[in-house]
């Protein structure tokens, strides 16, 4: 077993990790929300509200601290008043994105911001400007955060709720380049711009807006964006970036079934999204010192399972999966000096997805345990920390990160990539000395899953890391996650 170095400076803090960067997305596709997150309040699965009790629960022991919500391409084509009022009354529309199903608008409004309450997360709306108009998003901020008399706070207290809610997060429209409009950038630019003026801070409510970036990589269409939105209020700008084995979206490949080189290409093209926050953070810095980068649709996206609806976007979650979440957050807090948000898709039944239910059984996959072990990150002050370089098939083998609380303790959380080889990491401690290590460990065959037979075959368990001089001594076995937590 190879030995490599590593080191953690607690005296260096170098950015703050914001708690949304551990953040969810939910939308109206497949069974995210109906029999995914929501049940109906007549259903027998235990629930509050419609909500599944078991699925707010497991968000909490996670800590969510943020939840996306109605879209993703649905976003675009959803208008709020068909999801308020008696639901019998409610509108019904084809959801033409996601394998044309009947959408019967059940989950609206006033359930996601009630469900948001009962989590504990800040929601997070992305708003419609590709089949929308000005009026219904300026409206629909009216009915949620108003507390005076006006016509949308009325309609809200008709419908229930006396009190507004809070809204921090906006996004102005999804994907404008595609699915939300097909629009040229200079031109949606300019709606953005027309768009934010009238979502207005109501009765202590301050909007955090965000601007729809570009596809990926195309970094001329960002810069484009950016010459026209760059003097506005927009907060941040938003990063879609998903991690497809070949490439190539029209041939993902199996969620299971894959070989060791389509592994290390998932792995290598999960970490180009390093590259690809830094150059859009270069092109940002030239017309807004200020402006954050929210990464808010990421995560691995594979064929779906045979014999399911395509539309649906159902995907077994592996162990590779858990490697990739693990690799993506690490790098999240690298950059967390311009990343203030990211927003895995998604969170229950559809792609990376945290949870997968059926009928009264949850099963939570690699990738929710990997977020389990990694909250202690939430909030913390981002050390500098290394790790001796190695390579596997010629890509990092070791990816790490390191953050430390308001009550001092430090957390490491640790991903090897490889596949044949195990490391003892020795990592010295600059400006603490621990007394106290726990740490958990996820590991496994990388084709591994959890399913409804088999709900823990991947799971944590305890590991030994060391308290030794000046640091802490650990193993990291091929295929791996660690976090360890000192004090």
């Amino acid at each position: 077993m190879k030995t490599l170095s590593a080191a953690v400076n607690a005296l260096d803090k170098k950015s703050h990790i914001n708690r949304e960067i551990y953040g969810h997305f939910s939308e109206h596709l497949g069974r995210c929300i109906y029999d995914g997150i929501f049940v109906g309040e007549n259903s027998s699965i235990p629930n509050t509200d419609g909500v599944r009790n078991d699925v707010i629960e497991a968000f909490r022991q996670v800590r969510m601290p943020v939840l996306r919500w109605p879209g993703g391409c649905f976003a675009d084509e959803y208008h709020w008043r068909d999801g308020i009022g008696e639901k019998s009354t409610r509108k019904k529309m084809v959801n033409t994105h996601w394998g044309g199903v009947t959408e019967d608008n059940s989950f609206g409004t006033n359930e996601f911001f009630n469900m948001c309450e009962k989590i504990g997360c800040e929601p997070y709306l992305a708003g419609n400007v590709g089949s929308g108009t000005v009026e219904e998003l300026a409206d629909w901020i009216e009915y949620i955060t108003f507390d005076g008399v006006s016509p949308m706070a009325d309609l809200r207290r008709k419908n229930g709720r006396e009190k507004p809610w809070k809204l921090k997060y906006l996004g102005v429209g999804n994907e404008n380049w595609g699915c939300g409009g097909n629009m040229r950038p200079e031109y949606y630019a300019d709606l953005y711009r027309q768009y934010q003026t009238y979502c207005r801070n109501f009765s202590g409510n301050e909007l955090f807006k965000i601007v729809s970036g570009p596809n990926g990589d195309n970094y001329n269409e960002l810069d484009k964006i950016m010459s026209i939105v760059g003097d506005s209020h927009a907060k941040a700008v938003s990063l879609h970036y998903y991690t497809i084995p070949s490439g190539d979206f029209f041939n993902k490949g199996s969620a299971t079934k894959f070989t060791d080189e389509e592994y290390y290409n998932t792995i290598r093209n999960a970490q180009y999204i390093g590259e690809v926050i830094e150059k859009y953070n270069a092109i940002i810095r030239r017309y807004n010192k200020d402006m954050k980068i929210s990464v808010d649709e990421w995560g691995c996206w594979f064929d779906v399972e045979e014999g399911t609806n395509p539309g649906f976007l159902f995907q077994q979650n592996t162990m590779r999966d858990a490697i990739v979440a693990a690799v993506s957050l690490n790098i999240f807090n690298e950059h967390s000096d311009v990343v203030c948000m990211a927003n895995i898709a998604q969170a229950v039944n559809v792609l990376q997805c945290l949870l997968m239910t059926e009928g009264d059984k949850l099963v939570k996959t690699p990738t929710y345990h990997v977020f389990d072990m990694f909250k202690t990150h939430q909030d913390s002050e981002l050390l500098y920390s290394f790790t001796e370089k190695t390579e596997t098939n010629g890509i990092p083998a070791v990816y790490q990160s390191a953050s430390m609380d308001k009550d001092g303790k430090i957390t490491l959380t640790y991903a090897n990539a490889s596949l044949d080889e195990d490391f003892e990491i020795k990592c010295s401690i600059v400006g603490a000395a621990p007394t106290k290590a726990e740490s958990l460990i996820l590991t496994g065959d990388v084709r591994s899953f959890n399913d409804f037979d088999s709900p823990e075959k991947l799971k944590p368990a305890e590991h030994n890391a060391e308290i030794i001089h000046g640091g802490v001594k650990f193993t990291l076995p091929k295929c791996s996650v660690v976090s360890i937590v000192l004090s």
